[in-house]
């Protein structure tokens, strides 16, 4: 009689089977584009009109897929109705970033790394990411679930950034971000309430020569976790001209990592 699988091995499985399962649509010229030259990327459909094929012409001969051309009014890629795709649409499969250990040892002292805590909005990740690879950061980390998925909303939005900022999803927050701090990153969480602001603890943090940090950042609204604000070494603010209130997530990230960056020893 054969032995039943435990429940755990199970679900193990059917996760597996549903990661291998998935694919995304991309859209808009510049998304497209990129995906196509990218040789990480495992492309499966590209859906265009004449106009777009013409101008991906030189990506498309590169990449070796074979388009299918439709009529603008006839558009067949499985978008949201109001996805503004500019007459192209890339089936693909999810980029896998998975060695986050090698990724942060290759950065260095200097090494900057991006903490989301439930962070779910597509536009505020695709921000994210694109500040993230303008400012040189080394990877954006993202818990597997409760956090923004890869879509084509937000390649849009990352604006060419999800095809080379690695975008790590990780099963459990804390315990990669204690890895990190056995890496030697410093790790610094935003809240709003914190009491030292970001200008001190920045520079309090590199005062004796250049550190690795990984910046810890919270869902707008709730923030960050409570077992997420007791894993990290120090809690900092940004400051406010005036009462009006606080920058959104993606804002927020762009302002701590450049200002990480503007503040570090050489």
């Amino acid at each position: 009689m054969a032995t039943k699988k435990p429940t755990w091995i199970v679900e193990k499985e059917r996760q597996k089977r549903a990661e291998d399962a998935l694919t995304v649509w991309l859209f808009g010229i510049h998304a497209v584009r990129d995906a196509l030259l990218n040789p990480k990327r495992e492309l499966l459909k590209l859906v265009v009109t004449k106009n777009a094929a013409d101008r991906l012409a030189d990506a498309i001969e590169q990449s070796g897929i074979t388009p299918e051309i439709c009529e603008p009014r006839k558009f067949s890629a499985p978008l949201d109705a109001g996805s503004v795709h500019q007459g192209a649409a890339l089936e693909v499969k999810p980029l896998k970033w998975t060695d986050l250990q090698s990724i942060a040892i290759d950065a260095g002292p200097h090494g900057r790394l991006l903490f989301l805590d439930r962070v779910t909005d597509p536009h505020n990740v695709g921000a994210i990411l694109r500040s993230a690879e303008v400012l040189g950061a080394a990877a954006v980390i993202a818990t597997k679930r409760n956090a923004a998925p890869e879509t084509g909303a937000l390649a849009k939005t990352a604006s060419g950034a999800l095809e080379r900022q690695p975008y790590v999803r990780i099963r459990n927050l804390a315990d990669t971000m204690e890895e990190m701090k056995a890496l030697g990153y410093i790790l610094l969480g935003l809240d709003g309430e914190a009491e030292d602001t970001m200008e001190t603890v920045i520079a309090s943090t590199l005062a004796n020569g250049p550190r690795p940090i990984a910046l810890v950042l919270g869902a707008e609204g709730p923030g960050l976790r409570d077992k997420t604000k007791a894993t990290c070494d120090a809690l900092m603010r940004i400051d406010s001209a005036g009462a009006f209130g606080s920058l959104n997530v993606s804002n927020a990230a762009a302002v701590s990592l450049y200002a990480s960056l503007q503040n570090k020893s050489v």
